[in-house]
């Protein structure tokens, strides 16, 4: 229960923070062409809402609506979420949105996405002045990587060091290497210390990221950091520092072959207690001895981690340079959720949509505003993305309309308007019910 408060509450600042922000980008524009506002409201409020205040003088009633799906900003002349169709048989006033110039409507409609990009930026700019960064580069990975049986069957083996896709040089572990992995030809590799090719058969990310065994991820040497007192490691005599040679008798390289042949013995010899010969070495001697696993076969043996293998690389930023460097990162996130979303388009594509279940799961169980803050950003750049879309109802529909106004000098007429935005509403709660019941779909099944 803890851990599910946790993330509602992390996802509720988060959406609350981007909405605010994309409705002010709106807001404060429309203000700039001095456009009346009539209410700038934190999520919908159908029915009822929450809260609201008008102070003296001003035109605009500020709102917290009851569902956190969204929010709006009531901008007089326009048809909108609130298809508010009486106000656009009245004479046009001049402070009403449709009085205004095609190019200052086109401006009021981009600025939410302008501000949510703009606010990702920002954030990732502070996340690399207050944290900086910090990386392996994968060449000086000298145990390589470990490869599923998928990555096997394309002509991966474990302990491949990557060098480059399509001639581009992988440097780093994370997603933009793995969409490169997937979608090149040719990976350079460096194999037995000889840079060896591998001619990548077609592959899908989407199909990659359903397996249950990651396509690529670090190899570990079978190298004790510590053992849990009271456990079966720890009982059987085995200490930090030992390096685990073989398990009844079959050799293991990697911290992953052992611990995929203790699941392959649980899986045999099922959940009671089972012994098992283990050959180790310690200060260079090898030695055998016999462990017994208790039901759990959680044995209780900790592996040296990434941070102790290798030195990272460590970058700090000073105010002024993460500037640069955070506008980069978000480009890069922005290039690689756009190639991604090819895979919308399919049926698996759309069977793995998620709402917001999927998204509350992303942020971490426990409070990290490193991961908060990641994940505020990335989220900005979803909702920057997905707002341009040309979709009736979106910005990117208003968009579309206006950009067509300005090329045929002649305005959709209202009635098409609203067709449009409620056409584009349906779509939109459409695609918000598949997706949450996907969500429901997963948690029950």
């Amino acid at each position: 229960m803890e851990t599910f408060l946790i993330r509602a509450l992390q996802l509720i600042m988060s959406l609350s923070l981007l909405v605010i922000v994309h409705e002010a980008g709106h807001f404060l524009f429309a203000r700039l062409f001095k456009i009346r506002v009539e209410k700038f409201c934190l999520f919908f409020d159908p029915w009822f809402t929450l809260f609201k205040f008008k102070p003296k003088k001003s035109d605009t009633e500020y709102a917290i609506g009851w569902l956190p799906v969204g929010g709006y900003v009531k901008i007089a002349g326009m048809i909108d979420e609130s298809l508010d169709t009486e106000q656009m048989k009245k004479p046009a006033q001049p402070w009403e949105f449709r009085s205004k110039p095609a190019g200052q409507r086109l401006m009021v409609m981009v600025a939410g996405v302008f501000f949510n990009f703009l606010l990702a930026l920002f954030i990732y700019s502070m996340i690399l002045f207050k944290w900086g960064d910090s990386y392996v580069p994968l060449q000086k990975m000298t145990y390589g990587m470990e490869f599923s049986q998928r990555a096997k069957d394309a002509g991966f083996k474990d302990g491949d060091i990557l060098l480059s896709a399509d001639g581009k040089k992988l440097e780093r572990f994370d997603m933009d290497m793995l969409r490169n992995i997937i979608d090149a030809t040719e990976v350079k590799v460096l194999r037995d210390g000889k840079e060896t090719s591998v001619y990548v058969p077609e592959l899908s990310l989407l199909d990659v990221s359903k397996d249950e065994e990651a396509f690529v991820s670090y190899r570990l040497p079978c190298q004790l950091d510590s053992v849990v007192p009271g456990k079966p490691a720890s009982m059987a005599g085995l200490r930090k520092g030992d390096e685990i040679l073989a398990v009844n008798g079959t050799p293991v390289h990697s911290w992953k072959q052992f611990t995929n042949k203790l699941g392959n013995l649980k899986e045999k010899n099922g959940a009671d207690a089972h012994q098992v010969t283990i050959a180790y070495s310690r200060a260079g001697v090898a030695d055998t001895l016999s462990l017994t696993t208790d039901s759990t076969w959680m044995i209780g043996a900790i592996p040296m981690s990434l941070a102790q293998i290798y030195e990272p690389v460590e970058i700090k930023y000073s105010f002024f340079s993460s500037f640069p460097a955070g506008a980069m990162l978000g480009v890069n996130t922005l290039k690689g959720y756009v190639s991604d979303m090819k895979y919308v388009f399919t049926k698996e594509g759309a069977n793995s949509l998620g709402g917001f279940g999927t998204i509350g799961s992303i942020f971490p169980a426990t409070w990290d505003w490193y991961r908060f803050w990641s994940m505020t950003a990335f989220l900005s750049i979803i909702l920057a993305f997905m707002n341009i879309l040309p979709i009736p109802a979106l910005d990117g529909g208003h968009v579309l309309f206006l950009l067509y106004e300005i090329i045929a000098r002649r305005k959709p007429s209202d009635k098409f308007m609203e067709y449009a935005q409620m056409a584009g509403m349906f779509i939109l709660f459409g695609l918000l019910i598949w997706a949450n019941f996907n969500d429901v779909v997963r948690f029950l099944f």
